[in-house]
């Protein structure tokens, strides 16, 4: 019998390698968990950049002879300005959605016109703006707009036959989702988007990453109701191929174009007034009222 010899010594190298490799995986695992997070985090913060605590005027309250409301959504306390119009009976309401980057606070003289025609105005707040709790996402947006809509239709002072929704920028995917899931009298949108889950798609992020949906367009073309879309032919943010998109979703939309941007648009009160007029939310009398 032949002997073969002591074992020969096996160096490290297998078990080298296999630390390298496991190194490597993991570091590959690192940069597409941080890339993920980078692209919800990127969503979130295009979506709702807060304003700056300088916005805040809380005197402008009290100067409109408004009334604070908060609405409880998910635990957390969202704030609402609720602005009343003298009347002896029921009057209609339009429940207001500011754009991103703004807050209730600066919209209050800018809904004087509305309220002058015997429209009373609910201002609501996003989840996370300004003094109120909570973080914004779709659903915590939907779910304070139902709030404020819910409230309102138990107010005595409010006629639940006649309350619209108006919303401007990302505003107008707040009242559309509002519309979704609750009867409103007519549907106001300017310078809104089709879906801003269709706008990430389009930058080549897959569906299971897009983290807010907002599908005005799929909520058009549901809506009974009539819906007036005002946009200007100059706007980058949201092109006016959006607002053509939308109107083209529903059998009841009017489409009133400018020729502005995204926010140096003029208010369009008077139109407004004459489309609630014309929808009979309110009276002809009172629509020309724009004092």
């Amino acid at each position: 019998m032949t002997d073969a010899g002591p074992v020969p010594h096996r160096g490290p190298g297998p078990v080298f390698f296999r630390r390298r490799a496991f190194f490597g995986i993991a570091a590959i695992a690192l940069v597409a968990i941080a890339a993920i997070w980078l692209v919800v985090a990127l969503q979130k913060f295009l979506t709702f950049p807060r304003a700056h605590p300088s916005v805040q005027q809380l005197g402008a309250l009290a100067a409109a002879g408004g009334e604070v409301l908060w609405l409880d959504v998910d635990g957390a306390r969202v704030e609402a300005w609720f602005l009343p119009v003298r009347s002896e009976k029921p009057a209609p309401l339009l429940i207001h959605a500011h754009g991103n980057g703004e807050l209730i606070d600066i919209q209050t003289h800018s809904v004087d016109a509305i309220r002058a025609a015997g429209i009373a105005v609910l201002l609501v707040e996003y989840p996370g703006y300004g003094r109120s709790d909570g973080n914004p996402s779709e659903e915590t947006v939907a779910a304070t707009w139902v709030a404020a809509y819910d409230w309102a239709k138990n107010d005595a002072r409010i006629d639940a036959a006649r309350i619209v929704g108006y919303g401007r920028s990302l505003g107008g995917g707040a009242v559309a989702q509002l519309a979704a899931r609750r009867p409103l009298a007519a549907l106001i949108l300017e310078a809104t988007f089709t879906s801003i889950g269709e706008m990430v798609r389009a930058k080549g992020i897959p569906s299971w990453l897009v983290v807010n949906e907002f599908d005005t367009r799929a909520v058009l073309a549901k809506f009974p109701g009539p819906v007036l879309i005002l946009h200007g032919t100059r706007d980058q943010t949201f092109p006016v191929d959006h607002a053509h998109s939308l109107r083209a979703a529903s059998p009841h939309a009017t489409l009133h174009l400018q020729v502005c941007g995204h926010n140096d648009c003029p208010s369009q009160w008077e139109l407004v007034l004459s489309f609630l007029a014309r929808n009979g939310v309110i009276s002809e009398a009172v629509s020309g009222d724009t004092r």
